[in-house]
């Protein structure tokens, strides 16, 4: 997702160090402007500063308990990750800070009118991807503004945590944070194995190889981990509700692609779209209604739905529309980290068609 302040690169060890590192904390966020690049690495480095190793954080006895054991929970996961799942064994989630706030950084997603293929931001090194992220909430809403004015459909939302791809190893790699430890156990399980997975494979120019590739890192993980410590599966009802979920968006996607695609005018696409957004949204209140759905007496996806739009649903589609190939995957691995890692990373490589040819994924 992102990092920042340019007058700070000396505080890194030099100007070429400091470049490297504000091109690998670009991840999400988009290097357009001298501004822009000074926001990033600032962020970043606030972040990095306010940060500790967990254990001075166990160690102090005015660390709140919850926390404390929420903390020590955390490295068991890492152990877990590393000996379980084959991920990284390095410097990240090892450190803790307290950011003050509800999210590490803000996201602008953006999409036009009649398509629901991604905007992309392009940097150094990094390549392109479907966001922009901010530090600061007001820069974020003033960028989803001025591209609302030229015409795009536009989405704004806070991510707890971002991936360095391991680039900040030397510097402490990413931290653990308060915007999303405190979370239930399997949120915190699954954001770990997500953002880890970036750092084992990443892709330019491919927001939902990369995207959805660590979302299957995630739920397959939680499951592993689940399994082998005892711990009790989700609620069925907060799973069915996501499934749904998922559901509803997917069929809504599909059929805004067909009329998007389609030979109907302009006008008629307008007509069409919001007459398949209402429906969207009349399902959802229809099972809200219902007081025997998982979604009765829940209000969780109510402000996602009010503010669909293109933008948010292209984006749902490159963190899920994936994630059955890669499982599909995983299964033909036999269902071993390490080979199913290789096997993506080998995959990776490969050209974009033939990459797509390979291991079908959405555009």
């Amino acid at each position: 997702m992102a990092l920042g302040r340019l007058v700070k690169i000396a505080a890194l060890g030099s100007l070429a160090t400091g470049a490297a590192a504000l091109a690998a904390v670009c991840l999400g966020s988009g290097c357009s402007t001298v501004g822009y690049y000074a926001q990033s690495l600032g962020g970043h480095l606030d972040l990095m500063q306010r940060s500790r190793p967990v254990a001075d954080w166990v160690a102090d006895p005015a660390t709140p308990p919850a926390l404390r054991e929420r903390l020590q929970l955390s490295q068991q996961m890492r152990g877990f990750a590393v000996t379980e799942l084959a991920l990284p064994d390095n410097a990240s989630y090892r450190r803790y800070a307290d950011l003050g706030r509800g999210a590490a950084v803000w996201n602008v997603v953006a999409a036009p009118e009649l398509s629901l293929t991604l905007k992309t931001w392009c940097y150094p090194l990094m390549g392109c991807v479907g966001y922009r992220g901010y530090f600061d909430l007001a820069a974020a809403q003033a960028e989803a503004q001025a591209l609302r004015a030229a015409g795009w459909e536009v989405g704004v939302y806070g991510v707890p945590a971002y991936s360095t791809l391991g680039w900040t190893d030397w510097v402490g790699g990413d931290p653990l944070l308060n915007t999303f430890v405190n979370g239930s156990e399997a949120a915190l399980a699954r954001l770990m194995f997500h953002e880890l997975a970036h750092q084992v494979v990443y892709v330019d120019h491919d927001t939902a190889f990369n995207e959805s590739y660590a979302t299957a890192v995630e739920r397959l993980g939680l499951a592993r981990w689940q399994a082998a410590t005892g711990r009790a599966a989700e609620d069925p009802m907060l799973a069915r509700r996501r499934d749904e979920f998922r559901a509803i968006t997917r069929r809504t996607r599909a059929a805004l692609a067909a009329l998007y695609a389609s030979d109907a005018t302009d006008a008629v696409k307008r007509e069409r779209k919001a007459a398949l957004m209402a429906a969207m949204r009349a399902e959802v209140g229809s099972l809200k209604a219902d007081p025997a759905s998982a979604w009765a007496g829940f209000s969780g996806y109510d402000d996602w739905f009010a503010k669909a739009n293109n933008a948010t649903l292209a984006l749902q589609e490159a963190y899920d529309g994936g994630v059955p190939a890669f499982e599909r995957l995983f299964e033909q691995q036999g269902r071993d980290f390490a080979r199913f890692h290789a096997e993506v990373r080998r995959i990776a490589s490969l050209p974009a068609a033939e990459r797509r040819a390979t291991l079908p994924l959405p555009p």
